[in-house]
């Protein structure tokens, strides 16, 4: 059982189906939303969210069963990630709480990120890049105070609206950093009445977004890469080892020849 569990899981038929059976289920969730929709066709919609679920279920029984032994199955956080959602999913099925079993129910389009190794590449990159996260953050922190008390005192009395307090001026500048109407929504009516405010512009926009901001994307793409050699570092090791294997079974079998005669 266990060999011909790890024979269908292994199979990259079975991988493309998992997701297209998550990419299926994700169109009938869509679909619930509309009310015209789902009073026509809910109960069909039902019973085919059920058989997935099912599917789902046994998806993840397989991969138990081919776990060698069955703890290793939840060594893996994918592994227990997915185990979960189909849990959850079993507890709320029937419930009264409609908005919550629909909800967890969109959370399954995430057991795409455990079925796809490009997804789970970039998604381990992100949760590596967490610890210098903090520290970018508190650099990002530091510019919009220095740059929200700067525009406060500057420009408070030019423009209440986006510099009022320093809250107000914080806001704003989130609205800059992201770089939506940052010169012709708020820039360029400030330098109407202070034609120099543009210096304190650019050198936010510079300072926030083009240093901090790219900083931050430069240490995603240098865990990405990390990422990358650990996976490529273990394939290879585990071909090392399968080659090992292959040699010492066949050393064992030239003793036994040796031994018979």
């Amino acid at each position: 059982m266990q060999s011909w569990s790890q024979f269908i899981v292994e199979k990259k038929a079975f991988q493309n189906f998992i997701i297209l059976l998550i990419l299926a289920n994700a169109v009938l969730i869509g679909m619930e939303t509309y009310p015209s929709i789902y009073n026509q066709y809910g109960s069909i919609l039902n019973v085919l969210d059920i058989i997935i679920l099912a599917i789902f279920t046994i998806e993840i029984g397989l991969k138990l069963i081919a776990s060698e032994p069955s703890s290793k199955f939840f060594r893996d956080g994918w592994n227990v990630f997915d185990f979960l959602i189909v849990a959850f999913s079993y507890i709320f099925v029937g419930s009264s709480f409609v908005t919550v079993l629909r909800i967890l129910r969109v959370l399954r389009l995430f057991r795409t990120i455990s079925v796809v190794p490009s997804l789970r590449k970039l998604v381990n990159a992100l949760l590596m890049t967490l610890p210098s996260l903090g520290t970018i953050m508190l650099l990002l922190g530091i510019v919009f105070y220095i740059f929200s008390v700067i525009g406060t005192v500057l420009y408070s009395e030019v423009s209440t609206e986006y510099f009022g307090t320093i809250q107000h001026t914080a806001l704003t500048l989130f609205q800059m950093i992201t770089l939506e109407s940052w010169a012709s929504g708020v820039m360029r009516p400030v330098m109407e009445e202070a034609p120099y405010s543009w210096i304190y512009f650019v050198t936010f926009i510079l300072a926030g977004s083009f240093v901090v901001l790219n900083l931050f994307v430069g240490v995603i793409v240098n865990n990405f890469e990390k990422v990358e050699k650990m996976e490529l570092g273990q394939d290879n090791g585990e071909e090392e080892l399968k080659q090992e294997i292959s040699h010492l079974r066949t050393e064992i079998k030239e003793l036994k020849e040796l031994v018979k005669n």
